[in-house]
């Protein structure tokens, strides 16, 4: 099927860029020596996780526990929740534990006390690891307090617990402006980690492994000794954010939005198409640099890869998209009504779950559709 065919707005990935992008990161992680656990949390599909295994991926990473319940679900026995355990899930979590690996996040004493108590009823380990704040300033406890200290004792010596390590993610990476700027944060992640370890493991306190990684700082990263794991995840796909803050170009971009024009009055600069904020989500990208694509990005010719650099999504209603031109000239006379649009979105991991599906495509052909998990439990 053509996507000309498609009923719209349709979330398209091209297989292709999806394949290359895998390939990529999973070699930077050969390259440096460190084991692979993406975060799904981006794609939220089966069949893009499992690729990701067959290339080489030692296990996954979600952020909600319907993921790590869907994907445990379809053979994944290896998943990393990377956020801090609400105490409401503790009971569910130690149920799904018993069945695959399922290692949890925790800082504070508080969820430390939830865990060992629910070990203790079931009467099996639940794999741990403490999440430390390189400087997100997020969650995570401060490496230099007394209560990091005190949590990687306490988890080390635990009966109940299986302490896997320290774990931290580098989410100011998306703050920075330049390649250099992603750097500075990178190493930043790794050495703040590092010194932790070398500093707990002088004391005797063992840590089992370290895990980092943001799709940013490990897209630029030049060395990671003494790093276990990374954690990317919107690498898969990428965005107009990543290519804003220079980790790649258009041609790496995976994931679009297929429109339709609506609206297009005689005269006007602007006009409108199928694909609002429940397609594109509202996520304004990278406003800290200078960003002239607004909610979203126009291809002049998808297959150049050629963003249009005079016509952008401006604002966003739920249903509605209002396309601007920098001038009328831009525009008259094209975006017809009924006219197809593809849009590069500011963030993948935004757009996909307002989607059920993707339509999996190579070239203009659809070649396969695969299932969101954008749910809850």
């Amino acid at each position: 099927m053509h996507i000309s065919q498609l009923p719209t707005p349709a979330l398209l990935l091209d297989l292709d860029i999806l394949q290359r992008n895998l390939r990529h990161m999973q070699d930077r992680a050969e390259k440096f020596k460190v084991a692979l656990r993406p975060h799904i949390k981006t794609h939220k599909c089966i069949e893009v996780g499992k690729k990701q295994v067959t290339l080489g991926a030692k296990g996954i990473t979600v952020s909600t526990f319907y993921e790590a319940e869907q994907f445990a679900a379809n053979g994944f026995d290896d998943i990393t929740w990377a956020f801090p355990l609400p105490p409401v899930y503790a009971i569910k979590m130690a149920e799904l534990a018993e069945k695959v690996t399922l290692r949890v996040l925790i800082d504070s004493k508080e969820a430390k006390g939830h865990l060992e108590k629910i070990a203790r009823t079931n009467g099996s380990k639940i794999h741990v690891w403490l999440k430390v704040d390189c400087g997100n300033h997020r969650a995570g406890v401060d490496p230099n307090s007394k209560l990091a200290e005190e949590l990687t004792e306490s988890l080390a010596e635990s009966k109940v617990l299986a302490f896997d390590g320290i774990l931290t993610h580098a989410g100011h990476s998306y703050h920075a402006k330049t390649r250099e700027g992603i750097l500075k944060v990178a190493h930043q992640e790794r050495d703040v980690m590092l010194v932790f370890a070398e500093r707990m493991r002088a004391k005797r306190i063992p840590v089992p492994a370290i895990s980092i990684g943001s799709t940013p700082s490990m897209s630029v990263v030049d060395n990671l000794d003494g790093i276990d794991e990374i954690r990317p995840g919107n690498y898969c796909f990428h965005d107009y954010t990543m290519v804003a803050l220079g980790v790649c170009g258009a041609e790496d971009c995976a994931v679009t939005v297929l429109a339709s024009v609506i609206s297009h009055q005689p005269g006007a600069a602007h006009f409108v198409t199928d694909a609002g904020a429940l397609a594109l989500s509202k996520d304004l990208g990278p406003t800290h640099i200078k960003n002239d694509m607004d909610m979203g990005t126009i291809y002049e010719n998808y297959e150049r890869k050629r963003l249009h650099a005079h016509v952008h999504v401006r604002g966003l209603s739920q249903e509605h998209g209002k396309v601007i031109a920098h001038g009328i000239e831009e525009i008259e006379g094209k975006f017809k009504v009924g006219d197809r649009v593809r849009i590069l979105e500011n963030h993948s991991c935004l757009t996909v779950p307002h989607f059920q599906k993707y339509y999996v495509v190579q070239q203009d052909e659809v070649v396969d559709a695969w299932k969101i998990l954008g749910g809850r439990s």
